[in-house]
């Protein structure tokens, strides 16, 4: 998840033509009708997404951050979700579930109990209305059904990396005994602070590890984003080796640029994800990377490949 300033992608006529056929074909349609006959029968959706469904080898679980295609909406990217044969969508807040549940998706991490990437954990001037916030919405997130919940360090505004552990631990431990009650799992995202997110606290692993293992729950985790990581600190592959217990999720782009994760940069994808999976993770790999297509179609296409990358 991102407060990035970036170019929202044009959007030409014929492109324009294809979303509202896209539209009026998804009125009606619930989840349990999407077998792949039925996408059969929806040539526009069909053709955003390459075709067939992909046949996935099932090892990973895929899913896309939702804000990364935001000239689509739910309903829409949840048919191409399906379309191209993976059912999860990241960032969706409580407003968007009965869409998701209409089509079989899951809410692979949910959203809406932050403040902003500001104002988090790691100051106690905030807690108070975190703890209020969170603790509503950890209802909404298990009665829903669903698991994970994402929270954020926060701005440092001239705090130590030890102040901020100690507020961080003393806010969230108001809130963990009711996620464990609940069976959700608080999913603490870390950021580079280099640059997109300059004073971020949980800029690096080790700051966010230590916090894991001073709360010692399995109720919170980290969301190990492979982008900011790389610009923080690198050394990718060996991290996750010896610090997989502590993460619960993972999101891709790539670097430089946030773009596809393709050859066109730096990070090999394959070997990261095949990594992954050597550890037994069984939670979600969530595309988060802004693609590069000026059309609909193009930017579906970059999510087809992106998918076919990281099933290893």
């Amino acid at each position: 998840m991102t407060s990035d300033n970036s170019t929202k992608p044009v959007i030409t006529q014929t492109d324009t033509s294809r979303r509202d056929l896209l539209k009026q074909l998804v009125f009606g349609i619930t989840g349990a009708s999407l077998s792949h006959s039925a996408l059969a029968a929806l040539p526009a959706v069909s053709e955003l997404a390459g075709g067939q469904p992909l046949k996935l080898k099932g090892n990973i679980k895929h899913s896309v951050a939702r804000w990364t295609y935001g000239d689509l909406s739910v309903e829409e990217l949840c048919i191409v979700a399906k379309a191209i044969g993976f059912s999860a969508i990241d960032l969706v807040g409580p407003e968007g579930w009965p869409i998701l549940k209409k089509y079989g998706i899951d809410s692979s991490m949910c959203n809406g109990a932050e403040l902003n990437l500001e104002d988090g954990w790691a100051d106690a001037r905030f807690h108070d209305v975190l703890v209020e916030r969170y603790l509503a919405h950890i209802d909404l997130v298990a009665d829903a059904g669903y698991r994970n919940l994402i929270c954020f360090s926060g701005n440092k505004r001239g705090a130590t990396p030890e102040e901020g552990l100690v507020h961080a631990v003393n806010g969230l431990k108001r809130i963990l005994g009711h996620a464990e009650k609940r069976g959700v799992v608080l999913q603490m995202e870390l950021f580079n602070s280099k640059v997109n997110h300059p004073d971020y606290f949980a800029d690096n692993s080790a700051w966010g590890i230590e916090l894991c293992k001073q709360l010692g729950s399995a109720n919170f985790k980290l969301l190990y984003d492979i982008y900011h990581m790389q610009i923080s600190e690198g050394d990718i592959i060996r991290t996750i080796n010896d610090n997989h217990m502590y993460f619960g999720h993972y999101h891709t782009a790539g670097v430089p640029g946030r773009n596809e994760i393709n050859d066109t940069q730096e990070l090999f994808y394959p070997a990261i994800v095949k990594a992954i999976n050597a550890t037994g993770f069984d939670g979600y790999v969530a595309q988060e990377f802004l693609p590069t297509p000026k059309t609909i179609q193009g930017q579906i296409e970059s999510l087809r490949e992106a998918i076919l990358i990281c099933d290893v």
